[in-house]
């Protein structure tokens, strides 16, 4: 199994991608720990996976308290002796909105979990990999992940575009240790994230597009799950600073046909 015996850390793991990436993990044989900001759900999570016999643990961790970090990661040591695999996963979204309706308190919490958060991860788990012999860091990507425009995205977009950026510049700084660090842009994944998206009453028509492009573009959360695990069982230090898609291959081709015959049947309305 490629993940055995490996401490594989996931962040935001009780549900969605999250969850898929953990589960994929644990049936490679890796040893994961599971983590959520809510107490309830990593018990859930954890009796489900047990259930199934896979070796887990998990505490509860909000990633944008540097203390509750700490706490994650001095839980996986205690748990199961090391960490060889830090997954930064957990994120928030805006919603589908324009940034005048979206508060400032809102838009601190999502830079606070999706960027500040990730900073204070990497800051914590690169000098732990290279004090005990290397290991494997994935920063979750996504939309606005290669600076493109994404409107209505434009709070959750401007993190990702740094998350990417940050990875790049951290996979330069630390290449001379055994450390691998990349980022992943999974592309969009049939989950809650979308079902529970806030949408603007003025886009209430761009929104009912949604799941036509989730439909044309859409990637399996399996599919992410078990890439997430290729990238984990990486010999740390061999590869790194590398940015991921998996809107790739006979996906690609597949995914542009059919949004262009979504938008020539007028499924598919482009926002405004």
């Amino acid at each position: 199994m490629k993940l055995a015996e490996k401490v594989i850390v996931v962040t935001g793991s009780t549900r969605g991608i999250g969850r898929a990436i953990a589960e994929a993990c644990a049936a490679e044989g890796g040893r994961v720990v599971i983590s959520s900001r809510r107490e309830a759900a990593v018990k859930e999570t954890l009796e489900a996976f047990q259930r199934r016999g896979f070796k887990v643990s998990g505490v509860a961790a909000d990633v944008s308290s540097e203390s509750d970090l700490e706490k994650l990661l001095q839980h996986a040591v205690q748990t199961w002796g090391r960490v060889d695999v830090w997954i930064n996963n957990a994120g928030l979204s805006s919603g589908f909105r324009p940034l005048d309706e979206i508060s400032a308190e809102e838009i601190a919490t999502i830079v606070n979990v999706n960027l500040t958060g990730m900073l204070k991860a990497c800051r914590m788990i690169i000098p732990y990999f290279i004090k005990n012999g290397g290991g494997v860091l994935i920063n979750m990507s996504g939309k606005g992940g290669r600076g493109e425009a994404s409107p209505f995205l434009t709070v959750y977009a401007a993190t990702k575009a740094a998350v990417t950026s940050l990875t790049k510049s951290l996979a330069r700084e630390y290449r001379a240790y055994p450390v691998s660090i990349h980022s992943v842009l999974p592309g969009m994944v049939e989950t809650d994230f979308y079902k529970d998206m806030k949408a603007s009453p003025k886009l209430a028509a761009d929104a009912q597009s949604i799941p036509y492009v989730l439909r044309a573009v859409g990637v399996p959360k399996d599919v992410v799950g078990r890439f997430f695990a290729e990238i984990a069982a990486q010999e740390p230090g061999k590869v790194t600073g590398k940015s991921y898609s998996l809107l790739k291959g006979w996906r690609l081709p597949r995914a542009i046909a059919l949004l262009m015959w979504y938008r020539a049947t007028r499924k598919i309305r482009t926002a405004r």
